[in-house]
């Protein structure tokens, strides 16, 4: 059987499989073993089993629970509810001050948690009902929660750049590193656009007539909610950054730092303890699941003679190599609307790195176009995940169009975004060296 037709089998039987709503650990954990069977030979089972086998013993992926195991505590310890009434009380006279704070809260919760779903459903929950209280066009509401809850994906610590790196085998640290300041523009971006809403359309952001201005001492008091996430944050970047820790070991130092807010806020107990980890261990699961058969696929399929197919098929032809960089990004976009984000890295970075680096291009700069890209399947219409995070938190009179209109100026944002990073390599990689110079 010609390469070209094992290509086509092993793309096709995953698109065919994908459609069917499996889930996609056991359609590539399966398609793996009837691949390896049919088109190659029983014998060769054997990479499986060590496929699993490299998976399991991989110390880099151990920072993956603990980071979840964090997140899972902060949850719990009222440091979101807190954030938000301070940020309320800084913003809340500002034309649009509301949806900024809500950009701020998801950024920090971001720098904190790394996880997309539990900042999308938390600002549902506490954002949302209070914007709308205040006359927000929900459009703009909607699109503000589900665009800033997505930027857990890039900024550190994301639990999506360790699996790219790994899968990449590029450093984790680097990595981390480098999405700080591509989220950080993606956040201003998404500030200036409420801003511009806020000028333009000022009945979308009305001003509540009913808020008393804070006095100053107030204000102040209330940034002692910043205080447990900034030492986090530092802890955690700064540890790496400072190369005092690995991103395991920080992620380690970073599961007693989240104890600390739980224990002021008397939250923190055996019940508690046992329903965070529960939470951590499913996801965990999840994740690991999905690697072991992501790896075990790609392994075939590069063994099966797929991955040199295609490399070649890319090297013949005759475009510019900014034209194949743009069809990937589009790839990726589609991709998002389908796969969940783990198996978008596990299944398609084994086969783009060798033709980034092909083309010349840089596999840490690749890794935020990346990530960025995933953010942007993740709020494209109709099955980005991030709607159907923030679907269960609608009140009745709001539908899902009212959400597919409203992230559609997010998602022009994070095409900007994109772009701005894919013309400037140096605001991706410019912290990654200062990292490595010290």
């Amino acid at each position: 059987m010609t390469p070209n037709t094992i290509l086509l089998l092993m793309f096709g039987g995953l698109t065919l499989f994908m459609l069917t709503g499996l889930p996609i650990a056991f359609v590539l954990g399966g398609l793996s073993l009837l691949f390896t069977v049919t088109l190659w030979e029983p014998n060769a089972v054997v990479v499986l089993v060590l496929q699993i086998f490299d998976t399991m013993r991989s110390e880099a992926l151990l920072a993956i629970p603990l980071f979840i195991l964090m997140a899972c505590i902060l949850q719990r310890s009222g440091v979101i509810e807190s954030l938000y009434r301070a940020m309320e009380l800084w913003f809340g006279r500002l034309r649009g001050g509301l949806a900024i704070g809500t950009v701020v809260i998801c950024v920090v919760m971001a720098a904190m948690t790394g996880v997309v779903g539990a900042a999308v459903t938390a600002m549902g929950i506490l954002a949302l009902p209070e914007m709308l209280r205040r006359g927000y066009e929900p459009k703009l509401a909607l699109g503000t929660i589900c665009a800033s809850g997505t930027l857990g994906i890039l900024i550190p610590p994301s639990v999506l750049t360790i699996v790219y790196a790994v899968t990449a085998q590029i450093s984790i640290g680097q990595m981390l590193i480098a999405g700080i300041v591509p989220g950080l523009l993606l956040a201003s971006l998404y500030v200036l656009y409420i801003l511009v809403v806020g000028w333009l359309k000022p009945q979308w952001v009305p001003l509540d007539p009913h808020a008393q201005r804070v006095p100053l001492r107030d204000k102040l008091v209330a940034l002692k909610a910043l205080v447990a996430p900034a030492f986090l944050i530092v802890l955690i970047l700064g540890s790496i950054f400072f190369g005092v820790a690995t991103p395991t070991e920080s992620a380690a130092v970073g599961v007693v730092g989240a104890m600390v807010p739980a224990l002021l806020a008397r939250k923190l107990d055996l019940a508690m303890l046992r329903e965070a980890g529960t939470d951590a261990l499913k996801a965990t699961a999840m994740i690991l699941w999905i690697t072991i058969g992501a790896k075990a696929y790609v392994a075939i399929f590069t063994g099966l003679g797929g991955a040199d197919t295609l490399l070649e098929f890319i090297r013949t032809l005759d475009v510019d190599r900014w034209l194949i960089l743009a069809a990937m990004m589009l790839l990726l976009v589609f991709l998002g609307t389908v796969l969940d984000e783990l198996g978008i890295i596990l299944l398609t970075v084994p086969v783009f790195l060798p033709i980034v680096r092909a083309l010349g291009f840089d596999e840490l700069w690749f890794g935020v176009l990346f990530a960025v890209t995933i953010q942007m399947g993740y709020i494209s219409p109709p099955f980005g995940y991030t709607l159907f995070y923030v679907k269960a938190t609608l009140p009745k009179h709001i539908g899902m169009g009212a959400v597919y209109r409203g992230i559609v100026p997010f998602f022009v944002l994070q095409a900007a975004g994109l772009l701005i990073c894919a013309a400037f390599p140096d605001l991706v990689t410019f912290l990654p060296r200062l990292m490595i110079n010290r």
